[in-house]
């Protein structure tokens, strides 16, 4: 099933944990779609990374390894500049101590956060961002486990029933979008239908290196697939040219 904004915009609504309609896609254009993971070790290397894909790049995803180095501080800077900040804390943890999280992560202005697809975790998290603009993102399988490392985990499900099952659990709890992997995204589409992001990570533009990720897909693909939004990180940040990498991301993009 095809993603498309119109669709997507039906269905943001403060009263599902999603945001209101045109604030999450601005512009309706595949740069607001690509999130670049600002996977760097610090605030020095975040910056250059910014300036270097300023006018290019309007979206940037900020993770743990940045996070312990002041990138929460940076978030709020990029989100004060106007810019898009997705915040990939993965959050699970008791129900009271994620809704506290949750409620101070609202004050930030971020546009997206993630926390493991947990139902009791997600309710709390719904609950707590209520009203505000945060779309809730739920992480149901990591790209980079395949289904030996399900098993190892004491999972009874292989990845892809995983996956649509805590998609559904997703839906239900009134989450604003789901991460998986783009191999996925369709199968998901279908359960979630179209007014839920699906926010893929994994993305290798062809003849990359997949580095630590087991289940990635081509960018054209992914959007082909019904990814909202793609998450790119060491393609276009270890790029000796970032701007150009982010450039042929948005081109392959652009011919799905």
């Amino acid at each position: 099933m095809p993603y498309t904004n119109r669709n997507l915009a039906h269905a943001l609504r403060a009263d599902r944990g999603l945001m209101h309609p045109g604030t999450l896609l601005q512009g309706d254009t595949m740069r607001d779609r690509l999130i670049v993971g600002l996977d760097v070790p610090t605030l020095k290397d975040a910056e250059k990374a910014v300036r270097e894909l300023e006018g290019t790049v309007s979206f940037y995803k900020i993770g743990y390894q940045l996070a312990f180095a002041g990138g929460l501080d940076f978030a709020r800077e990029l989100v004060s500049g106007g810019t898009k900040v997705f915040l990939d804390m993965k959050l699970l943890d008791i129900d009271n101590t994620v809704a506290k999280g949750v409620e101070n992560i609202v004050k930030m202005g971020v546009t997206m956060l993630t926390l493991h697809a947990y139902p009791k975790a997600m309710k709390a998290a719904v609950e707590a961002a209520r009203g505000s603009e945060l779309c809730l993102l739920a992480v149901t399988v990591l790209t980079s486990m395949d289904e030996q490392d399900i098993i190892d985990a004491g999972y009874e499900y292989d990845p892809h029933t995983l996956v649509l099952r805590r998609s559904e659990q997703a839906l239900h709890a009134g989450m604003g979008g789901i991460v998986c992997s783009a191999e996925e995204a369709e199968a998901v589409r279908r359960i979630v239908g179209p007014d839920m992001a699906v926010v893929t990570p994994g993305i290798r533009p062809s003849g990359s290196d997949h580095g630590d990720q087991k289940r990635v897909v081509s960018p054209a693909q992914a959007i082909r697939n019904g990814s909202s939004h793609l998450v790119v990180g060491r393609p276009i940040v270890a790029a000796p040219d970032r701007r150009a990498a982010a450039e042929a991301i948005l081109a392959e993009m652009l011919s799905a």
